[in-house]
């Protein structure tokens, strides 16, 4: 069990690591939030569903397999939400030319 877990982690450190790298890569803001609301939707949980797998069976795992439930419902809602109030206040897109309009 420990090796499944070990793997859990590390594919959700590596998720996590490209959300990290997209946003210092990406050159907007939405393109940023699609980087970050992609590899957050499934980084986080894998990470706490190998922290449960390690812990075992138990009240502590059954708390965090409903905090990576939590989180794998909501993270996509709310970069959704984040993305839509930015459009509707104005936050221009990026083109090549570099001059749209929202």
């Amino acid at each position: 069990m420990t090796a499944v877990a070990v793997v859990l982690v590390l594919l959700g450190v590596f998720f996590l690591i490209m959300g990290g790298i997209g946003l210092v890569r990406f050159p907007d803001f939405y393109t940023r939030m699609h980087a970050a609301g992609k590899c957050d939707t499934l980084g986080v949980p894998l990470v706490l569903i190998g922290l449960a797998v390690y812990q075992g069976c138990d009240l502590a795992s059954a708390k965090i397999l409903l905090i990576a439930g939590f989180m794998f419902l909501t993270s996509p809602t709310a970069t959704h939400a984040i993305a839509r109030s930015a459009f509707t206040h104005g936050v221009r897109l990026w083109t090549t030319e570099g001059n749209a309009e929202p």
